[in-house]
């Protein structure tokens, strides 16, 4: 089968490998789409937390189930996508229901080679039914679900003002499932094309320019004085994160979404004076991905939205790098294998 491998930082290498031999509890799916996300283009930069090379990429994937064993209710034919945390399912975090921040965690296509193949092996438990989405829908589970796990973590209730700061994909699936649990949605991003996404694809009633003189203002202009109770992180940048105590309301819940190198550096006073809550939120968890299925397939949320740019498989190695630049302005790039 052909295989897709970055091999150092700014290098993808194709080659022919081994297609996989069924193992024991496991499945093997004929990939059919690939998005890409900012874990890939991170990888590619050099600058992905938690990861080493040579590394096969690629972990929003769905395809066509070929081979199974211990799958139970799955079959050979049908649509599948799946939960890309291989958890160990014996740790504190797994006895504790926690398997998306397992000790011991294995994500595909970070931990362990991806789907950027012909075929991939997985856990049968991991498996997810397509349940009549299409592979392009399919494909884009995993990253709403990692948006919905925040909002789920944030406990959001309905007409609270929720600021997510970061419009790029995770921050756009964190927008519509804040949005589809009540909340009046507040968009802060530094690129005006992706805040005008936000107004125009998703309805996002209030956007703010990050860049502007008086954000801390603006909020509070829209939120009549009580700035917002839950702000969320999706951007994986320093300042961004380090900066956004200050545009928090009292009794406010911050999650972190996104992930970056370095350490967290808040002006304790700030922080204690409003006892704030501070929260991570590592990848998500069957609910999250069961959420945003039955999501789709009624209406709230329109997955294509977000598709920006396509490509064969065969493209990838030469169209990957033009992805990282914002002047092309990619939201996501699905990339097909027939």
């Amino acid at each position: 089968m052909k295989t897709l491998t970055c091999t150092i930082p700014g290098t993808f290498e194709y080659s022919e490998t081994e297609k996989p031999e069924l193992k024991k509890d496991h499945s093997i799916i004929k990939i059919k789409r690939i998005g890409i996300c900012g874990t890939d283009l991170h990888a590619f930069e050099g600058t992905q937390p938690f990861f080493n090379y040579p590394r096969v990429l690629g972990h929003e994937l769905s395809g066509e189930l070929v081979e199974v064993d211990g799958a139970e209710g799955f079959k050979i034919g049908e649509a599948v996508t799946f939960i890309p945390y291989f958890n160990c399912g014996e740790c504190i975090a797994c006895r504790m229901n926690k398997p998306n921040c397992c000790v011991k965690m294995q994500v595909c296509g970070v931990h362990v080679d991806g789907g950027m193949r012909e075929y991939l092996q997985v856990p049968s438990r991991t498996l997810l039914h397509g349940d009549g989405l299409s592979f392009d829908e399919l494909a884009l589970v995993e990253p709403l679900a990692i948006g919905a796990h925040g909002v789920r973590r944030a406990d959001i209730q309905p007409g609270e003002f929720v600021l997510v700061i970061g419009a790029g994909p995770i921050g756009l699936g964190t927008m519509e499932f804040a949005r589809i649990a009540g909340a009046n949605v507040i968009a802060l991003d530094i690129n005006e094309d992706r805040l005008a996404f936000c107004k125009d694809k998703l309805k996002v009633a209030h956007v703010v320019n990050a860049l502007s003189a008086d954000v801390t203002e603006q909020l509070s202009k829209i939120t009549n004085g009580d700035m917002p109770t839950v702000v969320i992180d999706a951007t994986g940048n320093q300042k961004a994160i380090n900066n956004a105590i200050n545009y928090m309301a009292h009794g406010a819940r911050f999650v972190l979404i996104g992930l970056q190198k370095g350490d967290l550096i808040f002006n304790h006073p700030e922080f204690h004076k409003r006892e704030s809550t501070l929260m991570s939120s590592r990848n998500a968890t069957i609910e999250d991905f069961e959420h945003v299925i039955k999501s789709m397939k009624a209406g709230l949320v329109n997955p294509t939205n977000y598709i920006t740019h396509q490509v064969k498989f065969d493209q990838v190695k030469d169209e990957f790098e033009t992805w990282l630049d914002p002047k092309n302005g990619v939201i996501k790039a699905m990339v097909s294998i027939d």
